[in-house]
């Protein structure tokens, strides 16, 4: 049995909710709510919620700051927000989900259909959302860690760690300095999503790569040379973009 916590200040909102999951999301069999961060607290110790849909812009005590109260996350985490860029970027950074206001009905289906796809342990959840708090604590956004769901759970990574990420259908794999690649199952665009504004730029419809280990460009063959001696190629469509990305901040470039 499938039991879902609904927690919104907005009694609209949560009335809103419910009967989303009650049309689209035939398989939770049960559904609380809360208005306020003390009810919230109360109802997630004794009714045990297995995914919980929370509202971030709350007074008082904001999503976030709810979160830090619970000793123990063993549910799954849904956001649920009008549009926040920086929010949405952490969210996203520490593999959780969001939901804009007002909510889509395919959207919340998707989002319901990756909470019983998972397989994740209670820990996982526990430290994506550990994560999650953590990069909301840093006001630079280069000492946030990403999150990459992997076979044997969550590992976490500096964006300034990651070379280069490689798209292998809907996989992505991920060369790291100073340790050994990493397969997730995301595509790479998601990744480009999220990575593009810490300094990676898409060269190659399979290739995401750190400007900060390029360190030169071979005309003749089109690829961009990496500081590990990796030779990556440019696809044609995309050259002058790089390029005149890489411009602006790299010098010495092969041409």
């Amino acid at each position: 049995m499938i039991k879902a916590l609904i927690i919104d200040d907005e009694e609209v909102a949560v009335n809103v909710m419910r009967l989303m999951i009650q049309r689209y999301l035939p398989e939770i069999a049960a559904v609380r709510f809360a208005t306020n961060s003390v009810e919230a607290l109360h109802l997630i110790s004794e009714f045990k919620p297995d995914i919980v849909f929370l509202d971030i812009e709350m007074p008082y005590q904001n999503g976030f700051e709810l979160l830090k109260s619970v000793s123990e996350i063993t549910f799954n985490t849904v956001f649920t927000t009008a549009y926040d860029k920086y929010a949405i970027q952490a969210i996203k950074f520490s593999a959780l989900d969001y939901l804009l206001k007002p909510i889509d009905a395919d959207e919340l289906r998707e989002t319901f259909n990756r909470f019983i796809q998972k397989s994740t342990l209670d820990m996982n959840k526990h430290l994506a959302v550990k994560n999650l708090l953590a990069n909301l604590q840093h006001t630079n956004e280069a000492c946030h860690k990403l999150a990459l769901p992997t076979s044997s759970g969550l590992q976490f990574f500096l964006p300034g760690d990651i070379i280069r990420c490689e798209g292998m259908s809907n996989y992505t794999k991920f060369y790291l300095s100073n340790y050994h690649p990493i397969l997730t199952s995301k595509t790479i665009k998601e990744y480009e999503e999220i990575l593009i504004p810490h300094k990676f730029i898409r060269v190659h419809k399979s290739h995401l790569v750190n400007t900060e280990f390029v360190s030169g460009y071979v005309q003749q063959i089109n690829h961009l040379i990496l500081k590990d001696g990796t030779q990556i190629e440019v696809s044609r469509r995309r050259k002058k973009e790089v390029l005149d990305e890489l411009s602006g901040y790299i010098s010495g470039l092969k041409n």
